[in-house]
């Protein structure tokens, strides 16, 4: 059995969100453990600067790399990764378990994105598109892909 670490900088306040991600996590139970970790983002002004950015960013990089462990395939979310239909994601996924790679790590930066540290560790970095989505919501939708994968790999029916 698959295990799956999602990473995520701040918590979910939205109680539809709420619900969403732990319909998914009882739909990913029969096919991985699943445990998600929470790091608290850091407060910035409501209109920073650069280094105010980056030092954010840099300060939530720290506390990420702290609750990475070491025996983990960590692929952080990131524009400027990797863009993968599902199939591919699920390709990977498998192969990493027929690799014996039976632990998986997701990492969700905060709002301004992740510390160049944590991007650096990743051993991928995997776009979700062009578009820029909540980090929040960003949890809900890589639930979902990582169940569909799940699904793929096995040949199971999934809606489209």
């Amino acid at each position: 059995m698959q295990h799956i670490t999602i990473i995520a900088v701040g918590k979910i306040k939205e109680k539809y969100l709420m619900e969403g991600l732990s319909e998914y996590l009882k739909r990913l139970e029969p096919f991985a453990r699943v445990k998600i970790i929470e790091i608290d983002d850091e407060k910035c002004s409501s209109a920073p600067g650069t280094a105010e950015i980056e030092q954010v960013k840099e300060v939530e990089g720290r506390k990420i790399l702290t609750a990475m462990a070491e025996d983990t395939y960590y692929i952080a979310l990131d524009m400027h990764g990797l863009m993968r239909e599902s199939a591919e994601l699920a390709a990977h996924i498998s192969s990493l378990g027929l690799l014996g790679q039976s632990r998986i790590g997701f990492i969700i930066g905060g709002s301004h994105g992740l510390a160049s540290a944590v991007l650096a560790r990743a051993d991928m970095k995997l776009s979700f598109g062009k578009m820029t989505y909540p980090h929040q919501l960003m949890r809900l939708i890589l639930c979902e892909q990582i169940y569909r994968s799940f699904k793929i790999i096995r040949g199971e029916p999934y809606h489209k």
